[in-house]
């Protein structure tokens, strides 16, 4: 790649943490792109955004935003950073400004994971709680990761990272994808995400979208190489 190849920022989702992206990582270094997988505060729509628009501005030369599942929701906010220039969706939420994921959801069936989710308190500044959801051990490898392998989703559930549940009517303060081009991988068979809700999304926004038939919600640990093949679709159309 040359000297003007963007950095990919891959922002990982709910669930999961930035190791999740170890092969795509893997990949997209072999292919000579620069790449950073930062932690997801994972505790709000505005606030996780602000911090993925913070660290993009820091970087310097122009930026691929890559979101997994609430990551898209992140980008989509994010994405108005001055040097990004591309966004790809992965198995992911695409949102309009003004929507809320739960708004997005609500227009398709419920997806299993919405009857899996375990409620965990934790504490805010000035001794109020609130509430976390991780999605249920037992029913993680089947909500999450059905395409992996079962010594893999066991470590992956016990290392799933919450998601503040307040995150679900959060609404969104912009839509990147209306002036920057977007990039949308579609997992068939999801069952954390309603793949039907990825591929409106994707459509809605005009992104350039593949469909990985078989694909579960984690097919970035299942299919590395096929999500890098998307991102590095981005990084050229950029250079």
């Amino acid at each position: 790649m040359s000297e003007t190849t963007p950095t990919v920022v891959l922002v990982h989702g709910a669930f999961a943490d930035a190791g999740s992206w170890s092969g795509v990582i893997a990949e997209l270094q072999a292919a000579g792109v620069p790449v950073i997988a930062p932690p997801n505060p994972l505790r709000g729509l505005a606030a996780d955004a602000a911090y993925i628009a913070s660290l993009t501005a820091q970087i310097d030369g122009p930026v691929v935003l890559v979101g997994h599942s609430y990551g898209g929701a992140i980008i989509t906010v994010a994405g108005r950073a001055e040097n990004v220039v591309g966004l790809v969706y992965v198995a992911a939420y695409v949102l309009e400004e003004g929507e809320s994921l739960g708004e997005l959801q609500g227009r398709f069936p419920a997806s299993p994971l919405v009857e899996n989710l375990k409620e965990w308190a934790y504490p805010l500044p000035g001794g109020d709680t609130a509430v976390e959801v991780t999605i249920a051990a037992a029913a993680f490898p089947s909500v999450f990761a059905a395409d992996v392998a079962e010594d893999v989703t066991k470590v992956l559930a016990a290392a799933q990272r919450p998601l503040a549940a307040g995150a679900f009517a959060e609404k969104a303060s912009a839509a990147a994808w209306r002036t920057t081009p977007a990039w949308a991988l579609v997992a068939g068979a999801d069952n954390a995400i309603n793949p039907e809700v990825e591929r409106f999304g994707a459509m809605r926004a005009g992104a350039t979208v593949v469909e990985v038939e078989g694909a579960s919600h984690a097919v970035a640990v299942s299919q590395p190489k096929t999500v890098a093949e998307v991102i590095l679709q981005a990084v050229r159309a950029a250079q």
